[in-house]
């Protein structure tokens, strides 16, 4: 790394943990290491797992710009990423490859799990197999190799404040010392997510609200009650304004994290998507409107036709995941619209 002018934090051991050594502070610039998201914008490891092995052991990958201006090229190698964050709803189709990426650098996985109604999300994986997954990462790579995800919280198809509380009450149970933080947040009814519910709704004949802010709180605190009875750290996602006793702010890409599970220091800055968020500084590999999940709230994919036509014309032997001339026309609004699902 050379040193110039963006500040970095390093985390340490001290006192038998990894904590971040507020007396040494770098200035780096040019070319870093960088932590590789893949992707909020698309479930690599669900539909494009043998993609992703093709690049890491060419060593490189090229992104699509997603508001235009060609691509871009983003190293692969074990000197260019400090690690990876992988976001998913089914990790099967990479497990067997976990190994052979570790030796080219740590991940955590953000997993997604809701238990919704078919309406909602139609072609996600059974949830006795996604908590088997979920243990399954914790027997193989430790406690904090996984977060699960109960994100975002929609008020449709007959998920009120009651159904959701059921619900998580069941995962959490499911879920306790399998993982050790929860990612919550309330749907934000982006013009496109508007779209697609409403078209959900005439399909299955249901109705969707956006319940107001005392209502959205009130039941993220009992959430988050839950969420500690079961040893769970109750996080939220980029909706400050919604934080309320006993709730922290989730760190989705989580420098901490990764070198609790790299043990050894990961320099990285606060560099967040969107207002609210605390991410740490990343580069994302995915491409939107490309995850044939049919999650009807999703934030990145603006019509589900398109995303299921994206999927098939894949190439997973082309070094970008949607070279921009395959990639269907579609409208993003700005670094907000990025999925956390």
């Amino acid at each position: 790394m050379r040193w110039g002018a963006a500040t970095q934090v390093i985390y340490v051991w001290e006192a038998g943990r990894l904590q971040p050594a507020a007396a040494f502070w770098f200035r780096i610039a040019g070319s870093l290491s960088v932590i590789v998201s893949a992707s909020y914008r698309t479930d690599i490891p669900a539909f494009y797992a043998e993609w992703l092995m093709r690049r890491l052991r060419a060593g490189y990958c090229r992104v699509a710009n997603p508001y235009g201006g060609g691509t871009y090229e983003v190293a692969l190698t074990p000197e260019a990423v400090d690690g990876f964050v992988f976001w998913t709803r089914n990790m099967r189709p990479l497990m067997a490859d976990l190994d052979e990426i570790r030796r080219v650098a740590p991940f955590v996985v953000q997993f997604t799990l809701t238990g919704y109604p078919r309406a909602l999300e139609s072609s996600v994986i059974a949830v006795p197999e996604a908590v088997a997954q979920l243990g399954e990462l914790r027997r193989r790579f430790g406690p904090r190799a996984a977060v699960w995800r109960y994100d975002p919280i929609v008020y449709a198809a007959g998920m009120d404040a009651a159904a959701h509380q059921a619900g998580f009450a069941e995962l959490a149970r499911a879920l306790a010392g399998s993982v050790d933080e929860v990612v919550l947040s309330v749907m934000t009814p982006y013009k496109k997510t508007r779209r697609n519910l409403d078209r959900a709704g005439r399909r299955h004949g249901f109705a969707w609200h956006d319940p107001p802010p005392d209502e959205k709180q009130a039941l993220l605190m009992r959430l988050a009650g839950i969420a500690a009875e079961h040893g769970l750290a109750p996080t939220l996602c980029s909706q400050p304004e919604l934080l309320v006793p006993g709730l922290g702010e989730a760190r989705c890409i989580d420098a901490e994290r990764l070198s609790e599970v790299a043990q050894q220091p990961i320099a990285a800055r606060e560099n967040g998507n969107r207002p609210g968020c605390r991410c740490a500084q990343s580069r994302d590999i995915g491409a939107y409107d490309s995850c044939p999940h049919g999650c009807v709230y999703c934030y990145a994919v603006a019509d589900r036709d398109r995303a299921v036509a994206s999927f098939r014309a894949h190439d997973p032997e082309a070094d970008c995941l949607m070279p921009p001339a395959r990639r269907p026309a579609h409208t993003v609004a700005g670094p907000a619209a990025a999925s956390r699902s």
